[in-house]
């Protein structure tokens, strides 16, 4: 049994074939309006169970699908919104057992990306499968609670790129087609994803894009009267830009793609000195500033707000 799902428009199309002894016998087609892609995944390998358990002489099921996360949901006994749809594949897997008791079930995962020939069948199936919705219709439950999440999720990107609360020294990545890396929150967001698995990564990668690293740039903030050069000696001062694009001292990377995610990422770590304190001169006088500082005006309020109970 294959399964596959399409969404257009708001409208879900489930297809499962089933094949008996490697040659296909039932093609069953649904679709619906306003469901997750989820919960169509979910309903096709409802369907194709079903049809299996009708067939007497079967005593092997295999299950193939690209969505073997969904699967799994027909043997989790916690709560999730697919369980009405779990209990009832589960009713008919315990007829299904109780005919034989050698009787099995499989899952398999396909990834769409493997180009398998009967999995592409049913993808192409869905692909030519056309259905605009023109009546106003009922929207299960996670589909409402995905439109609100999507409302949520636009107003925060326009916020995003429309007020300074990134900063005005914001680095703008792209990704792999060119287009701008923007707040989600799939997958670990569009940059944890790729540094999130690194500490020192993750920190220097920061500390590059939001510009906030020990660097002639940013010390020139607080420290007016220092030498401001980068130390490679060629450069009045040392700027995030230089030290991406031009700077000698890290060539560890010579792409000069430094907008782009990926080679972002592939240059900091060939160049695993590059936004580090280590290799700052700016080190003590920053951990100066940065530490004592804020206990110096944590101890006068401190002082203040005790003198003031008294």
């Amino acid at each position: 049994m294959i399964t596959d799902v399409s969404v257009k428009n708001n409208v879900a199309l489930s297809i499962a074939h089933i094949h008996v002894f490697n040659k296909p016998t039932v093609k069953t087609l649904h679709h619906t309006i306003n469901i997750t892609s989820s919960e169509a995944k979910f309903f096709a390998i409802r369907c194709g169970i079903n049809h299996n358990v009708l067939l007497h002489e079967t005593s092997k099921i295999i299950v193939v699908t690209d969505s073997i996360h969904v699967a799994k949901k027909i043997f989790d006994p916690s709560l999730h919104m697919l369980q009405k749809q779990a209990a009832f594949i589960l009713s008919e897997l315990r007829e299904f057992f109780n005919h034989h008791n050698m009787n099995t079930i499989e899952f398999w995962e396909c990834p769409s990306k493997s180009n398998w020939h009967l999995h592409k069948a049913v993808s192409l199936d869905t692909k030519l499968f056309n259905l605009t919705s023109l009546l106003l219709n009922k929207c299960s439950w996670d589909f409402s609670k995905k439109l609100e999440s999507n409302n949520i999720i636009n107003t925060w990107k326009m916020t995003f790129q429309a007020s300074d609360l990134k900063g005005r020294n914001f680095l703008e990545l792209v990704d792999s087609d060119n287009n701008t890396l923007e707040p989600t929150y799939c997958k670990g967001s569009s940059w944890l994803q790729v540094f999130g698995h690194s500490n020192s990564l993750c920190t220097r990668a920061t500390r590059a894009i939001i510009n906030h690293a020990l660097i002639g740039e940013y010390h020139l903030k607080f420290f007016l009267n220092e030498d401001f050069s980068c130390l490679c000696g060629l450069y009045l001062i040392e700027t995030r830009r230089y030290i991406l694009h031009k700077c000698r001292r890290f060539n560890e990377y010579c792409n000069p793609r430094r907008d782009s995610i990926a080679h972002f990422i592939q240059f900091l770590e060939r160049n695993p000195r590059a936004f580090s304190f280590i290799s700052s001169r700016y080190f003590n006088s920053c951990f100066l500033f940065h530490f004592f500082f804020p206990l110096l005006v944590f101890l006068f309020f401190s002082f203040f707000f005790l003198y003031s109970s008294c």
